[in-house]
């Protein structure tokens, strides 16, 4: 334990504790929105990422409309991915069984997932449809991969909820998303996978000295189908890292 630690840990319960707060006072605005809800989303994100003195750069145009699809690194592609535009995730039932931060996660507007239940995935799929018909610029943003990985590799894409936005002709956006160590530490070590245990792991994140997250979206494209949005979308995203890495590496 160190005082970087104490110091974030605190400053991170205090911006939770003033989140809540301002989703509390949204009703005395009336009703609360999907839309409110995920703009409230964001600017919580934006406050918790400037308390832990993580910066975020973006290339590339956020869509405002759609879907977008994003590799997964870790929780912290939620926080990173909903400051830098307002959207509605997609993400695994088990999130919304976390103390706290799963009622965080459905206030913003989360679509939750239990991913062994056939009856869940079709419910999933009418809730995308559905957002992505809501007349307000803010896009559905699905990790195809269906589970974060340690960044190595892009994992293979699962096109079954990709299929609301082919089908209905809505664009499809690919985001790349990757973390830059200030000292040089490999990415793996931000990233949340295998058996690594939630507060173990935000514990390691909360003593990391700097770092910062990349951020970069393709072109928005209507595919033909959802089999072809999610190899194309996949073959553009690992691209996108790739170019990233090269640069990196040219900068050393």
């Amino acid at each position: 334990m160190n005082l970087r630690q104490i110091r974030r840990a605190v400053a991170l319960g205090f911006e939770i504790f003033l989140s809540i707060v301002r989703l509390w006072l949204l009703r005395l605005n009336g009703p609360r929105t999907l839309e409110t809800r995920a703009r409230w989303m964001g600017s919580s994100s934006r406050r918790v990422l400037e308390r832990l003195g993580i910066r975020c750069t973006v290339q590339g145009l956020p869509p405002e409309h759609g879907m977008v699809v994003s590799n997964h690194l870790s929780y912290l592609d939620i926080l990173v991915l909903s400051s830098v535009m307002p959207c509605f995730f997609v993400s695994k039932a088990e999130i919304s069984r976390w103390p706290l931060f799963g009622w965080l996660g459905g206030s913003g507007g989360t679509i939750f997932l239990d991913r062994g239940s056939l009856a869940s995935a079709q419910s999933v799929a009418s809730q995308i449809t559905e957002r992505l018909k809501l007349p307000v610029a803010i896009p559905v943003l699905l990790f195809p991969e269906g589970t974060s990985s340690d960044g190595s590799q892009v994992l293979l894409f699962h096109s079954r909820l990709i299929d609301p936005a082919a089908s209905a002709g809505a664009p499809i956006t690919a985001a790349s998303i990757r973390y830059v160590l200030h000292d040089g530490t490999p990415e793996r070590e931000l990233c949340w996978f295998g058996d690594q245990t939630f507060v173990s792991h935000l514990w390691k994140v909360l003593s990391v000295g700097g770092f910062e997250a990349e951020v970069q979206f393709g072109e928005p494209h209507i595919y033909a189908s959802r089999r072809a949005a999610a190899q194309a979308t996949r073959e553009e995203i690992i691209a996108m890292r790739e170019a990233d890495d090269r640069s990196a590496a040219l900068s050393l």
